[in-house]
């Protein structure tokens, strides 16, 4: 019989009969490396163990402890989730259920929403169906055959797939009768999904189209093993207890309000301040970096976004108003305003670079059913600075960019993955910018000497970029700073600078966020620190609580002198218990609470208590400033 020979990831090769399956080389290799393989990787491209190999091929035997098998898992596992709410109702319509970052979900067209008992009916039942290790078989058909079957058993909105797909033959999986349009690949039996979790419900529009129907999405998430998966939900409580929202209400800080819109937030005292801290600390250190502070308007003309390609290319994100009979586009992004600062005099290449910064608010149009939080609003203020400046000074603007982003991540205690976002299919601008734009970021990427992805086709329609992604305290992952390198937009505008040789040239352009928008990352920080915020930016510093009434007078006194050194203090003088006002004052996670009694008032001090209930000697007021005052320069 012919014999094939395949070459292994350690560059070995393997002769094997003809009509061999990547399972069939990982019982040649081994009967326990058989019993834990799930699928392969044949020439880069992971494929199920049935997947017949061709001479010549490069294979890789894919395990529950490889890279590739947590996607792969947990595709199988929506996959079993929707067998099981086909066997519980009969008449739900299946649509689509891929893996996502933490899990997977799947959508489905019922005639009455789920509720929970449902999602324990359906968990009860994905056990069953695991328990049965029904096997699990991929099968090709041409695209009618396809369209029929699913005509035939009532799948309407797997036709609309199919029938969207641009090829002749579609693959298709059967496990114990359940059959669904699938790439793959998927794991060789149910009985491999062993660790699995249905954790929520929500609606959903079909092809997230608001017009299209509504249908209830099922989030799960699932893991090779037990443990893994009980790590991952204690990390899932832990992240409802430090919900931005459920902290903003009972800290105070900010609201929402469907009488105001949604996406809209209304930040309340403690909130603003909070939003001042940061955006203090924010002029200072672009101040301190060499930017200008700049300020644009909120609506500019039609013409004008036309121009930058905005209209063509964002107007679905934008709103649109009319100011004696002429379109305004409200900014949802502030470079056209920094672009017509730069414009407005005649530039010389000793004047750049110049970094224009600028907080500016805008308003993007997000769908209802993205909104959430702080995370996702509809108004929101963005740290964004322009940086033009010649060719020549590209490397070094965008490096400089890189190090504050590090130096400002480093003060909040945040870790940092980074990716480079190439052209995507919607865009402007000729190959050739987009080339030495990409190449540009590439090389100070490179020059970090900090890993970095490639992201394909996810750029700005006017650029590449890099984009930042933090890891908050529970490893999870959050987009906030952007660097994005464009070559198109001063060329449209007609942006230029007098050269060495009098010679009138074109600028580049950096579009850059430190923190992004200013919202999203105080949500961020919210989750990342539980609402303990760390003493220079919390909104409230300190809280000055009396024994009895009796303290009152000097208690004011000690309030007046800490408000005068610029500490953020309020006072609790109510006639209730030490310990209840030291608990409230917990709640509100204040830093410090100053406690004053008998020995204060006689001393002339203050004992100093943590937020987490150990307490400092008792000192004097002024020395309790300059402790503070310590404390907060540390991280200014």
């Amino acid at each position: 019989m012919k014999e094939i020979v395949v070459t292994l990831p350690d560059g070995s090769n393997k002769t094997l009969q003809d009509g061999a399956t990547v399972h069939d080389l990982a019982k040649s290799i081994g009967a326990g490396l058989a019993r834990v393989s799930i699928a392969g990787k044949v020439n880069g491209e992971a494929v199920d163990l049935s997947a017949p190999l061709k001479n010549g091929d490069r294979v890789e035997i894919i395990t529950e402890k490889s890279p590739e098998a947590l996607e792969i898992i947990r595709h199988s596992t929506s996959h079993l989730m929707a067998q099981a709410v086909k066997a519980l109702f009969p008449k739900a319509k299946v649509t689509i259920g891929p893996a996502i970052d933490n899990g997977f979900y799947y959508d489905f067209d019922v005639e009455s929403p789920f509720g929970p008992d449902d999602l324990e009916r359906i968990e009860a039942k994905m056990r069953e169906l695991a328990k049965a290790n029904l096997t699990i078989t991929r099968q090709v058909l041409s695209k009618e055959e396809a369209v029929r079957l699913f005509k035939e058993i009532g799948e309407d909105y797997k036709v609309e797939l199919i029938e969207d797909l641009d090829a002749d033959s579609v693959s298709l999986y059967d496990q114990g009768g359940f059959v669904d349009l699938c790439r793959g690949p998927h794991l060789p039996s149910t009985s491999f999904c062993k660790a699995f979790k249905l954790t929520s419900i929500a609606g959903a529009y079909w092809r997230g189209d608001e017009n299209r129907r509504m249908l209830q999405r099922i989030y799960g998430t699932a893991f090779a093993d037990k443990k893994e998966l009980d790590e991952y939900l204690a990390r899932l409580e832990e992240a409802k207890r430090r919900d931005h929202r459920k902290i903003g209400r009972e800290l105070d800080l900010f609201s929402f309000s469907d009488e105001v819109g949604a996406g809209l937030v209304i930040w309340h005292p403690k909130g603003a301040m909070l939003r001042t801290i940061l955006e203090d600390f924010e002029r200072k250190q672009h101040l301190k970096r060499g930017y200008d502070i700049v300020l644009g308007p909120q609506i500019l003309k039609k013409e004008l976004w036309e121009r930058s390609g905005h209209y063509e290319n964002y107007r679905e994100n934008m709103y649109f108003t009319e100011v004696d009979g002429q379109s305004y586009g409200i900014k949802p992004m502030n470079c056209l305003s920094h672009m017509m600062i730069y414009k407005s005099q005649l530039r010389s290449y000793r004047d750049l670079p110049l970094r224009f910064f600028e907080l500016g608010t805008v308003h993007r149009h997000e769908r209802a059913g993205v909104l959430h939080g702080l995370l996702r609003v509809r108004g929101f203020t963005q740290d964004d600075a322009h940086i033009i400046c010649t060719p020549e000074q590209l490397d070094a603007e965008i490096k400089g960019v890189l190090a504050f982003v590090s130096d400002v991540m480093g003060i909040f205690g945040f870790d940092y993955e980074m990716e480079l976002s190439t052209r995507p299919e919607k865009s402007i601008g000729s190959n050739e910018d987009w080339e030495r734009a990409t190449n540009a970021l590439r090389a100070a990427l490179e020059g970090s000497g900090r890993p970095f992805e490639i992201n394909e086709g996810d750029g700005a329609f006017y650029g590449p970029k890099i984009d930042i992604k933090l890891r908050d305290a529970l490893d999870r992952k959050w987009q906030c700073a952007t660097i994005q390198c464009d070559f198109t937009l001063p060329e449209r505008f007609d942006l230029t600078y007098v050269a060495p040789d009098g010679e009138r040239r074109r600028p580049v352009m950096v579009h850059r966020v430190i923190l992004g928008a200013i919202e999203r990352f105080i949500g961020v920080l919210i989750e990342h620190y539980a609402g303990n915020f760390p003493l220079w930016l919390s909104p409230v510093q300190g809280m000055v609580l009396t024994v009895t009434d009796a303290h009152i007078p000097y208690a004011r006194s000690v309030c007046a002198a800490l408000c005068e050194a610029g500490i953020r203090v309020q006072h609790d003088f109510r006639n209730e218990k030490l310990g209840f006002k030291i608990r409230e004052a917990q709640l509100q996670k204040v830093p410090y609470m100053f406690v004053i009694g008998d020995k204060e008032v006689d001393t002339e001090t203050v004992t100093p208590r943590f937020r987490d209930g150990s307490n400092l000697p008792a000192m004097k007021v002024t020395e309790l400033i300059g402790f503070l005052e310590q404390e907060v320069k540390r991280f200014n």
